[in-house]
C-alpha cells in the first residue's frame, strides 16, 4: 500500500518535532575576520560573452546538462538568473549601443545574509572566503533564498524526498587542493581574476585609476551590503547591468539578526502548522467533492430537462405530421368518391336518354 497523506504529514510532523530537540541557533550576528580571505575580480570591460566559464562550473560541480550547449549564444537573448542546476550565468545587457556581458552568481559576502538567517547554520562564512552549505543541517525553510539581496540560493523543487538549496561555492574543494575556480581558470580574456580580497581590491583600483575613460569609479563589492568577495569594475553604470545600487554598507546581520531572532519559537511550532494545514487541506477536498457532487445532479437535472422537452418536441410533431397524414388521405378519398359518384351518375344520365 502507498504512502498516504496522512502518513507523510505525521512523519513530518515527527522530523520537526525532533529539530525542538535540536539547538536553534537564530539569526548570525557576527563573522571571522576576513583579512587573508580570498575572492574573484570580474573586470567586466574584458568579458566577451563565450559563456566558458558557465561550461567550467557545469563540469567541476557535475551538474546535468542544459538543453541548450554552452556554444549556442541564443541564450543571451533573455536575462536569465541561476537556478538548481545552473550554479552562474552570463547576461548581455545593450548600453549606449554596446553590448555589455555580466557574470552572474553567488557574491560569497563578508558577513552573509543567507548564513545570518539560517537559524541552524547551515550556510557559513569560510575563513578562506567561500560561503558554503552542509545540506545535513538544511530543514527547508529558504530563508535563505528570502533574505539574499542578490536573488542567488535556488532550492531544488524537482527533488521532493532530499531537496536542498544550491549555489556557487567558490570551487571551496578546488582551493583546498590549490587549484583556481574552474570559470577563472577557463576564461580565455582574463574578465575573471582570483587572488586575496586586498590584492583584488589593489588591482581594481589601479585598473580604474591608470584608464578613468574605460571604468567608472567604482568597485562593485568592496562596501555593498558589509562587503563582498567577489568584486566587479564596470564601463557602464552597474545599475544598467542588472545590478542593484540601492543595498547600502549595513551588512546582512545588522539587518536580519533582530527580526530571525524568534524564530526557534517557529521551529517548535511547525508540527501545529502541519495539523492546521493538514486540516485546511481536508475540508478543501470535502468542499470540493460537495461541489463537484452538486455539479454533476445539476448536469443530470439538465440533462433531463432537455431529454423531456426533446422528447415533448418529437411527440408533438410526430403527432401533428400523423393529423396532416390523416386529413390529406381523408381528402383523398372523399374526391375519389366525388369523382367516382359523379362518373356513374353520368353514366346512368347516358343510359337513360
Amino acid at each position: 500500500m502507498g504512502l498516504t497523506r496522512r502518513d507523510f504529514l505525521y512523519g513530518i510532523g515527527g522530523v520537526t518535532s525532533s529539530f525542538v530537540t535540536r539547538k536553534a541557533f537564530g539569526a548570525t550576528k557576527s563573522f571571522s575576520p576576513h583579512e587573508n580571505s580570498v575572492g574573484v575580480l570580474h573586470d567586466i570591460t574584458r568579458c566577451i560573452g563565450c559563456r566558458k566559464c558557465e561550461d567550467a562550473c557545469h563540469q567541476v560541480n557535475h551538474l546535468p546538462d542544459p538543453k541548450l550547449s554552452f556554444s549556442d549564444l541564443s541564450v543571451l537573448n533573455t536575462v536569465r538568473r541561476t537556478h538548481s542546476d545552473v550554479y552562474t550565468v552570463v547576461n548581455r545587457f545593450e548600453v549606449n549601443g554596446q553590448s555589455v556581458f555580466v557574470k552572474k552568481q553567488c557574491n560569497h559576502c563578508l558577513e552573509p545574509a543567507c548564513a545570518s538567517a539560517c537559524f541552524v547554520k547551515a550556510f557559513k562564512k569560510e575563513i578562506t572566503g567561500p560561503v558554503i552549505y552542509k545540506e545535513s543541517l538544511c530543514v527547508g525553510c529558504r530563508y535563505c533564498m528570502i533574505a539574499c539581496p542578490f536573488n542567488i540560493p535556488a532550492y531544488e523543487y524537482h527533488n521532493p524526498f532530499s531537496p536542498k538549496v544550491t549555489k556557487c561555492t567558490l570551487c571551496s574543494d578546488r582551493l583546498n587542493q590549490g587549484l583556481l575556480p574552474g570559470c577563472v581558470d577557463i576564461c580565455p580574456k582574463e574578465a575573471l581574476v582570483f587572488g586575496t580580497r586586498q590584492h583584488l581590491i589593489n588591482i581594481a583600483r589601479q585598473r580604474i585609476d591608470e584608464h578613468p575613460e574605460r571604468y567608472i569609479d567604482h568597485i562593485y563589492g568592496e562596501h555593498e551590503m558589509g562587503g563582498t568577495s567577489w568584486l566587479y569594475i564596470s564601463g557602464v553604470k552597474f545599475s544598467d547591468i542588472g545590478m542593484r545600487e540601492d543595498l547600502g554598507t549595513i551588512s546582512a546581520p545588522a539587518l536580519t539578526a533582530g527580526p530571525l531572532s524568534a524564530v526557534p519559537i517557529v521551529v517548535g511550532l511547525w508540527p501545529v502548522l502541519l495539523t492546521g494545514m493538514y486540516a485546511i487541506s481536508k475540508r478543501k477536498e470535502k468542499i470540493a467533492e460537495a461541489e463537484k457532487a452538486e455539479a454533476v445532479k445539476k448536469a443530470q437535472r439538465i440533462m433531463q430537462e432537455q431529454m423531456e422537452t426533446k422528447i415533448a418536441e418529437v411527440k408533438s410533431k410526430s403527432e401533428k405530421e400523423k393529423e396532416a397524414a390523416i386529413q390529406k388521405a381523408v381528402k383523398q378519398a372523399v374526391a375519389g368518391a366525388e369523382k367516382k359518384f359523379q362518373s356513374e351518375k353520368s353514366e346512368i344520365e347516358e343510359a337513360k336518354s
